[in-house]
């Protein structure tokens, strides 16, 4: 079955061209925002602290889009200054000619203005890029203080793609396309103003000409971009498809290739990037319709214009340099027109993404610690369970009443069958949820009143999905306490029977792991996270099938180190071999977020109840593989 991944719409192409400075933007899908102006505003809280700097973007941006409105305008007086001189040579006039200097002067000073032009429109950009930096910056340093205020419930009710996307794909979006579409607006905004104001010092006549045309381009824009939009979500869609095909395919290509299947797939493939072909073949042509048809719309007017100018010209009513001007002014009128509503899809691509960040913003928050909780606690190991309640759901409760006293130093080991709830019962230790009723307290003390910093600090987890960052082993082990020293660390690794293996490799403690470890062995990475939890000298322990990915030998090694770990410590050890755990203090069994049955594995084996008939099934399906094997 292949997996379809949402993909999040691409961002408009820029193609060459002038709006203002800027560049003419096509149209491309967008995915508009479910409450424009609340994000709106709420974006607008955002440019406040930026009030005086994004003025000085306006002004600068005005003034170097005036500074290109002035252009043909000048340019127009040359072209006047060259036709009257070559016409006064043909009428045969002695003193006739055309004036070099006066046209020099005119070019030097068009050369200033589009100079200056140029200038003030570098300058808003760069002033705009960096107000723009300043706000993600801000809301990326927001959203990771939000990430760590996070209750588990939130990422346990996330996926990970989903969080990472609005954290990385959704702030890019926002940081490339914000300084774009308002210098883009601002530039848009004054070049309608200030050509519709040149044109009609010109001719009001062939101005009107211009606008009878604007109404039949944005009606054929309007046509061909909604069904071009649907073309293009046609596109991703299949693009997704695709996508989601060759990640299942190539991350599980052992499997693939162990059934026999690589034709299936291939076959699959082709069908999915076939439809792809077709619909994105249909967007790309549907898109590039819109151009030629305004194109034609437009050289019709062009058209207009010419022969109302040209009459304009003999009759002596406009010189032929404002004709040309006039000319210029109709191309760059419609430009940014045109551009206005592929500038709006921008602003609904950035609005649409920052208020998938504000959503992450808005979650609920984990509730606070009091003012007045332990932000000191050192324990000595008591843990009790008293009437506690608990539900990863209002409609639904997992646990009732479980009541549990732990002595300090005892080794607790928790079994039961899969969804009974043991997971749980680290979660609520730990505060990663919060309970519905009743207390569990710490040497007496409820962890309400603790801290969560404080709390968590008390703990040491080994778990069965070992966590190690790049970096070296060094770096790795010495996550379990700051400021460790390679005393305690080389101490620590000889504990968790780690030091050997770590001197054997090229670079001993100074061997960097990639980024999924893959470098050394599962076994090698567990017992690199046990040596992190002996350096880190916690008072508790949390074990979680630490064995249960690893060979037989490899398995006696981290037991040994295990052993060494729990010594003298409150350890809650979540099972699922019963054989690991024969020698805990206590055995709680689990079925259906209650505690069913406790006590050592000889007493739960005597009450032949629960437990035995778990361990005796394990023990039978054991004693059966070994005979087959």
């Amino acid at each position: 079955m292949s997996i379809e991944r949402k993909q999040s719409n691409p961002l408009p192409q820029a193609m060459p061209g002038r709006v203002g400075g800027g560049r003419i933007i096509m149209s491309m899908p967008v995915e508009k925002a479910k409450n424009f102006k609340g994000t709106f505003i709420r974006m607008l809280r955002y440019l406040r602290p930026h009030c005086f700097l994004l003025l000085i973007v306006f002004a600068v941006a005005v003034f170097g889009t005036i500074f290109n409105i002035l252009g043909p305008k000048i340019l127009g007086q040359a072209t006047t200054i060259l036709f009257d001189g070559v016409m006064d040579r043909l009428r045969g006039i002695p003193s006739a000619g055309i004036n070099f200097g006066r046209i020099g002067q005119i070019l030097l000073t068009l050369m200033g203005i589009y100079l200056l032009s140029e200038v003030f429109t570098y300058l808003s950009q760069f002033i705009m890029i960096g107000i723009v930096q300043k706000i993600v910056f801000t809301m990326r340093d927001d959203v990771h203080k939000k990430l760590s205020r996070l209750p588990l419930k939130f990422f346990d009710s996330h996926t990970h793609g989903e969080i990472l996307s609005r954290v990385t794909n959704d702030m890019d979006l926002i940081g490339s396309t914000l300084d774009q579409s308002l210098t883009h607006l601002i530039a848009s905004i004054v070049t309608v103003s200030g050509v519709l104001a040149m044109m009609l010092t010109i001719s009001p006549v062939m101005t009107l000409i211009v606008l009878v045309t604007l109404p039949l381009s944005y009606l054929i824009t309007a046509k061909i971009a909604g069904y071009s939009q649907k073309t293009f979500a046609d596109r991703q869609r299949e693009l997704g498809r695709l996508n989601g095909h060759i990640e299942e395919i190539y991350g599980g290509h052992v499997i693939v290739k162990s059934f026999g299947n690589e034709e299936k797939s291939l076959r699959r493939f082709k069908q999915i990037n076939e439809k792809l072909y077709d619909s994105g073949w249909r967007a790309v042509f549907i898109s590039g319709i819109i151009m030629p048809l305004i194109g034609f719309v437009n050289n019709i007017g062009y058209v207009l214009v010419c022969i109302m100018g040209g009459i304009y010209v003999i009759q002596g009513r406009i010189l032929i340099g404002d004709m040309q001007a006039f000319i210029q002014y109709s191309k760059n009128f419609r430009e940014p027109i045109v551009q206005f509503a592929n500038i709006a899809n921008i602003i609904q691509s950035t609005i649409a993404a920052a208020e998938r960040v504000f959503e992450l913003l808005d979650e609920e928050e984990e509730i606070a610690d009091d003012a007045l909780a332990h932000s000191l606690f050192t324990p000595q190991g008591d843990v009790a369970f008293e009437n506690v309640r608990f539900g990863y759901s209002a409609e639904m409760s997992l646990i009732k009443d479980m009541n549990i006293n732990v002595k300090a130093g005892q080794t607790v080991a928790v079994v039961g069958p899969t969804g009974a709830g043991k997971t749980t019962i680290v979660n609520l230790l730990m505060r990663f949820y919060e309970i519905s009723g009743g207390k569990i307290t710490i040497d007496g003390i409820d962890i309400r009143e603790i801290k969560r910093g404080t709390l968590r600090s008390v703990f040491g987890m080994v778990l069965q999905d070992t966590w190690l960052f790049k970096g070296t082993i060094r770096e790795n082990i010495a996550y379990g306490k700051e400021g460790a020293t390679d005393e305690e660390i080389f101490r620590a690794a000889g504990a968790a029977h780690a030091d050997h293996f770590i001197r054997t490799l090229p670079g001993g403690y100074n061997t960097v792991l990639n980024e999924e470890a893959s470098n050394i062995s599962q076994g090698q990475k567990q017992l690199l996270t046990i040596a992190r939890a002996i350096l880190a000298d916690p008072a508790i322990l949390i074990l979680d099938e630490a064995t249960s990915n690893v060979d037989t030998r490899t398995e006696l090694l981290i037991q040994k180190a295990m052993a060494e770990l729990t010594k003298g410590r409150t350890s809650f050890v979540i099972a699922h071999r019963l054989s690991t755990i024969r020698d805990a203090d206590l055995i709680l069994v689990m079925n259906e977020g209650g505690v069913v049955e406790k006590g050592t594995n000889t007493e739960l084996l005597a009450l032949n109840g629960f437990y035995a008939a778990l361990y005796k099934s394990q023990f039978r399906t054991g004693e059966l593989y070994h005979k087959t094997g």
